[in-house]
């Protein structure tokens, strides 16, 4: 059985910030395997068009994103929740190999289980090509 990742649910206006804050940390670090300790060892992705289960395929995704989406920085926005489900809006900005710098923005679905690791998140992205003076975050 795994620890507990704080904030449980049913999660309170503070706690979901709380939870929302914590997802943006991680994501920020870039380490896949840091990330997918948020999440069941049997959670259900969609991201765009790919279908991921699992920790494992999880962290595969993720080293894949990183190495392609360069300088990424993220900032998420809570829209709001119920019980153990949130509604995420975010944007990040990240440029490829070439230099081409882009800002991603999207929206997700997240469901916790009971011990607070994120069992379901469906997440719709779309990227917009910017310039490197149009950098926000």
């Amino acid at each position: 059985m795994e620890i507990k990742r704080y904030p449980l649910p049913p999660f309170t206006m503070e706690t979901a910030l709380q939870k929302v804050q914590a997802a943006e940390d991680a994501w920020n670090t870039k380490n896949p395997e840091t990330v997918s300790l948020a999440y069941t060892i049997d959670t259900e992705w969609r991201n765009r068009t790919d279908f991921i289960n699992g920790r494992e395929e999880v962290k595969s995704f993720l080293q894949r994103k990183w190495e392609n989406e360069l300088d990424y920085k993220l900032k998420k926005e809570l829209w709001g929740f119920r019980e153990n489900r949130m509604a995420v809006r975010f944007e990040y900005e990240w440029h490829n190999a070439e230099g081409q710098w882009f800002r991603s923005y999207g929206n997700e679905l997240w469901e916790f289980d009971d011990n607070g690791y994120m069992q379901k998140r469906f997440a719709s992205i779309n990227d917009m090509p910017i310039a490197a003076s149009e950098r926000k975050l």
